[in-house]
């Protein structure tokens, strides 16, 4: 009976050291995110309930919600409405940035399925074609940007030539400058950067299929078509789902390559730009805040709403 008891006091012990040590080693961690993440974002919440100017931080008096949404009275009956929420580039914004990221993540993950199927399959230099896959996702954004910036040149562009030879247009387009194309431009540049990504994580995951199915699809002479729908995608879905939810999450922050491509249009305007535009330009450190605090809340409800929905499960 002695033995029987010691037994579980001994797991007992073995788990709470063990529980010890984790905290151990994710204390320093926890610190530097704190430190990295953590403050920032409390500073910049703070600052958005208050009506800092970036000419003057010195002198902040707290205003409540008013950079959010406020009811302004003029007397007479006349009034309006101001704050992020108020205005209406700032849902311009919101809606350039789910348009952007519903259709990029889509195609990425469209065409980086097909990319990864291939790359998964056995033909003479694939090492060397999965290393050179890599090169645009490892190019900096900016870098890439700029790159893009002049391929789609209204006047010496590589992609208008293109398109010229091949009869598909009769004169150069300006792809950066045009508000009906901008975002096409924008996606464009994108997916090409980005779908090396979805590639890789998908490519992992069927690199871990167990072989053993598509021996006995192949032995019972099941199409490759429907082997694909009934086992492989089954199979990586949870990997895929992985990836998609990491590429909408930076999609919807996406900034650096919308701005360098087009600046402060109005027709690819993303949450980050707008809340970058109201910092730096405005000057409007409470305004642009208020915009990065909503921006982060948003993120962050797409990110609670998944792990609710149990599409990701942690032992």
């Amino acid at each position: 009976m002695n033995a029987a008891v010691d037994i579980p006091e001994e797991k007992s012990r073995l788990t709470q050291s063990r529980v010890r040590a984790a905290w151990l080693f994710l204390t320093p961690m926890i610190v530097i995110i704190l430190m990295v993440a953590g403050w920032p974002l409390a500073r910049t919440i703070w600052f958005s309930l208050t009506d800092a100017n970036l000419s003057d931080l010195g002198n902040v008096n707290f205003i409540g919600l008013e950079n959010y949404l406020t009811y302004i009275d003029y007397g007479d009956g006349d009034g309006e409405w101001v704050g992020v929420l108020a205005d209406g580039k700032w849902w311009i914004s919101v809606w350039n940035t789910v348009y952007f990221s519903m259709i990029s993540v889509t195609l990425e993950t469209v065409l980086g399925l097909i990319v990864a199927l291939i790359l998964n399959a056995k033909f003479p230099g694939r090492a060397l074609v999965r290393a050179a896959m890599l090169i645009p996702w490892a190019i900096p954004t900016i870098v890439s940007a700029k790159m893009w910036g002049w391929m789609l040149h209204d006047q010496y562009g590589v992609i208008n030539d293109i398109l010229m030879f091949f009869g598909l247009i009769n004169s150069p387009l300006a792809w950066t400058a045009n508000n009906d194309l901008a975002m096409n431009a924008v996606i464009m540049a994108d997916v090409w950067k980005t779908t090396p990504f979805m590639a890789l994580l998908i490519l992992a995951a069927l690199q871990m299929l167990p072989s053993d199915c598509y021996e006995a699809a192949y032995v019972d002479g099941i199409h490759p078509v429907r082997v694909f729908f009934k086992v492989t995608l089954p199979l990586i879905k949870p990997a895929l789902m992985v990836a998609i939810i990491f590429r909408l999450l930076d999609a919807l922050r996406i900034f650096d390559l919308i701005y360098v491509l087009t600046s402060n249009s109005e027709a690819t305007m993303s949450m980050s730009v707008y809340a970058r535009q109201q910092l730096v330009e405005f000057q409007n450190v409470g305004l642009g805040s208020a915009a990065s605090t909503v921006l982060f809340f948003i993120v962050a409800g797409c990110t609670v709403v998944y792990l609710m929905a149990g599409k990701v499960k942690f032992d």
